[in-house]
């Protein structure tokens, strides 16, 4: 077999359908989110980020930079291999418990990352429990899926975010056997949310366990950042709620929160956590100052909501098409790959905006999107520039306007809930500050 060649008939056919995957070489620079530097051969120049999964900001918080130094100072880099065999760091014991009271569960169970998490839990648990049946949604994330089909356990796909579906599909699983509903709460591509307190009442009539992936929500929603289960009032009905520390906290990992029995059978059972190296001190004590700073501060929150109003409104005045749901995530939609990448490239060529592309198989064929995710640390004035060039690329690129729409957001964090300490700014909003027409809300800003 001609092994060169057929990987690169593979690789060519994907550049054919334009869907070849070209990796922007961008630099982030601490005190200066969303802005970046983008290696552009050998010219370097600067841009503005606006496809982050660090919705919030947090990756340049003061307060998470300066426990990482600290961590550094104090236990040095790497955590020294397994938990299981060069021991648990204080790091990983203390971001454990904040995390267990974050989602009002008895334990929680660090991961080196959202995906590891998902893998290594969902897999684990269906495997072990007795003849069970997983019920998985059909917009669960690749992790989740992959965890489910590794376990090697009988699993049935309901209709996405269908609590009627979910109820059909539990009916024909026979009552004594294990079941383990699977579904998120944020859906990354679309933006939308699942109906939690739902599924959760058909889950409960069926007796299944439910598993709950709130990576696209921790931080951002609720009253301390726990997620929509603790927005909507349900956190207690989820057997086990699963999150990533790597998005709006900014800094990476993953964990699942449960009953302490649940937790210690996954810690003592799932090889994803047994037999890999732990998450480096620095990473967790980083996680922990943001988990914190995120219980107490709304500013956050309340910016992004404002950015992500904002911008809706701005997509709706030029008829730029953006996917209507209640969440932060705006997928503007292109609906082919060619002329997805197209834009992409002219915003970053010819406005200095970065935005990937997202094509099959992230997204089905025909919903080829461009993915916002406006943080708060964008400005209006931002909001603007983006706005001006998606409107000037999609009138030279021919695609469709669409009819005024307004999409209703999610209520905002009340203003009394939000208790500054000091009134200093952090490093980024101060840099920021020169640049955006928006003096006031960053004014407002306590420090970081």
């Amino acid at each position: 077999m001609d092994y060169s060649a057929f990987f690169s008939n593979a690789l060519d056919g994907l550049r054919q359908e334009g869907r070849y995957r070209v990796f922007a070489d961008i630099e982030r620079v601490a005190g200066a989110f969303p802005r970046a530097r983008y290696h552009d051969g050998e010219r370097v120049r600067d841009v503005i980020v606006w496809c982050s999964n660090d919705y919030l900001g947090m990756g340049q918080n003061d307060k998470v930079r300066q426990a990482m130094h600290r961590s550094i100072d104090l236990s040095g880099t790497g955590a020294g291999g397994t938990r299981n065999i060069a021991g648990t760091n204080h790091s990983h014991v203390l971001l454990e418990r904040e995390l267990a009271d974050l989602h009002d569960k008895e334990a929680a169970l660090l991961f080196t990352s959202g995906y590891v998490s998902n893998w290594a839990a969902l897999s684990t648990l269906a495997a072990k429990l007795p003849n069970c049946v997983v019920l998985s949604d059909a917009g669960n994330h690749a992790s989740m899926i992959e965890g489910i089909r590794h376990s090697r356990a009988e699993y049935r796909i309901f209709k996405h975010n269908c609590p009627d579906d979910l109820a059909r599909c539990l009916r024909e699983v026979e009552p004594d056997r294990a079941k383990l509903v699977a579904f998120e709460s944020v859906y990354s591509m679309d933006g939308d949310i699942a109906p939690i307190a739902e599924l959760c009442d058909v889950a409960e009539q069926y007796d299944a366990m439910t598993y709950l992936d709130e990576v696209h929500a921790v931080g951002l929603y609720g009253r301390r950042g726990a997620g929509i289960a603790e927005r909507d009032g349900v956190m207690n009905r989820l057997t086990i709620i699963q999150g990533t520390l790597g998005k709006a906290f900014g800094v990476i990992g993953g964990y699942i929160a449960s009953s302490a029995p649940v937790i210690d059978f996954v810690r003592s059972f799932a090889s994803g956590f047994i037999f890999t190296t732990a998450l480096p001190p620095m990473l967790a004590a980083g996680a922990l100052a943001s988990v914190r700073h995120l219980k107490e501060s709304q500013w956050e929150r309340k910016a992004q909501q404002d950015r992500v109003r904002l911008l809706r409104e701005r997509l709706d005045d030029r008829g730029i098409p953006h996917r209507a749901n209640p969440s932060h995530i705006v997928p503007v939609m292109v609906g082919d790959p060619v002329k997805c990448r197209t834009v992409a490239n002219r915003l970053l060529d010819d406005f200095d905006i970065y935005i990937q592309p997202i094509n099959y198989p992230t997204v089905p064929r025909g919903t080829e999107r461009l993915r916002l995710t406006p943080s708060p640390l964008h400005s209006r004035g931002d909001i603007e520039q983006l706005v001006e060039a998606l409107d000037e690329v999609w009138e030279q690129t021919g695609l469709a306007r669409a009819p005024r729409t307004r999409v209703k957001m999610p209520q905002a964090a009340p203003a009394h809930a939000w208790r500054p300490k000091e009134p200093a700014m952090c490093t980024a909003c101060r840099q920021l500050l020169a640049m955006s027409s928006d003096r006031a809300m960053l004014e407002a800003h306590p420090r970081a």
